[in-house]
């Protein structure tokens, strides 16, 4: 079957997908640079009004939900490639929004990457694996998301995920059920961060599949979901169309950016603390911090600085990917 689908070159070990065309990539991303956002002029800030509605804030009662679940999960977390996914929920991240708004003028769709003035850059399911830990190789061969649950939750009277906790958060022990409400929550609020801001049962039964011992690439899913995002925000771009709330793991691109420019940015990936795993009313002794160094880089990005979105601070950073990194 792999010669019917792939073409060989005399480049050893090397062959590709469709019609081969010239090696040299420089003419393809020459051309491609008159077709991303930042060509089309439409440069306004009013176009970035409540875009960043679905960021995964802090909810109240999360964190001592996630204590309680996890403490008779943590196994099946880890052999699922999930366990540091789900820690980074605790982190209060915020936002760059002034490198996450220049950064996206950079996106071209006919690439799948940021052309910066330095060079081609984007995503990978390394950097998923590197920054969540997410599954990225199990085979998948099913519809996920097609897939009718088994499990009911109320969504609609309930309010927002506050009230959710609430409401499924039990006292007695922990059972398949709630582990997929909770873990509804996780894919909904903190992976895929739904447009609607609120409670749903859309990732309902990939929870089920989850917390039932199932494997598949979530780390795939969500790369996919970060390049269908950038999709939408270049396509609004170019047309000078407000980008709105789309939903959509803005988070990751703002870790990704984050570490991308960390040496820019002056950053000591190591040097930042990421919250303990203790209860948020637990009170501490004086010489006891409610922090910890990162374990992993994941941790370490997500509770980098963030910034406001003014104008300079934004013009700033679109010079800087304008003209490039410095090559060290």
């Amino acid at each position: 079957m792999a010669d019917k689908i792939v073409i060989p070159t005399d480049q050893f070990h090397f062959q590709c997908l469709g019609l081969l065309g010239n090696l040299d990539p420089t003419d393809l991303i020459n051309a491609e640079t008159n077709r991303i956002p930042f060509r089309a002029e439409h440069f306004s800030l009013d176009l970035w009004k409540d875009v960043f509605r679905s960021w995964p804030s802090p909810t109240k009662g999360w964190k001592d939900w996630f204590l309680r679940v996890s403490h008779s999960n943590e196994v099946q977390w880890g052999e699922g490639k999930l366990d540091q996914c789900i820690r980074l929920s605790l982190a209060d991240m915020e936002r760059n929004k002034s490198l996450l708004i220049a950064a996206s003028y950079f996106w071209s769709d006919t690439l799948n990457a940021f052309v910066f003035s330095h060079g081609p850059a984007s995503p990978t399911l390394a950097d998923v694996l590197m920054l969540t830990g997410l599954d990225i190789s199990t085979a998948d061969n099913s519809h996920l998301f097609d897939t009718k649950p088994s499990s009911k939750v109320e969504t609609h009277a309930i309010g927002g995920w506050s009230e959710y906790i609430q409401k499924y958060r039990k006292t007695r022990p922990i059972g398949e059920r709630e582990q997929v409400i909770f873990l509804n929550m996780w894919l909904d609020k903190f992976v895929f961060c739904g447009r609607l801001a609120g409670p749903t049962y859309v990732y309902l039964s990939a929870a089920e599949r989850l917390a039932n011992g199932g494997r598949f690439p979530l780390g795939r899913y969500l790369l996919g979901s970060v390049y269908h995002l950038l999709h939408q925000v270049a396509k609004k771009l170019l047309l000078g169309q407000s980008i709105s709330n789309l939903g959509g793991p803005w988070w990751f691109v703002n870790m990704w950016l984050s570490v991308h420019m960390h040496k820019r940015l002056g950053f000591d990936l190591f040097a930042q603390h990421f919250p303990r795993d203790i209860a948020e009313d637990h009170e501490l002794d004086e010489e006891v911090s409610a922090s910890r160094s990162p374990l992993n880089y994941g941790e370490a990005a997500i509770v980098l600085p963030g910034t406001s979105g003014n104008e300079d601070q934004v013009s700033r950073f679109f010079q800087t990917l304008y003209e490039g990194l410095a090559k060290d």
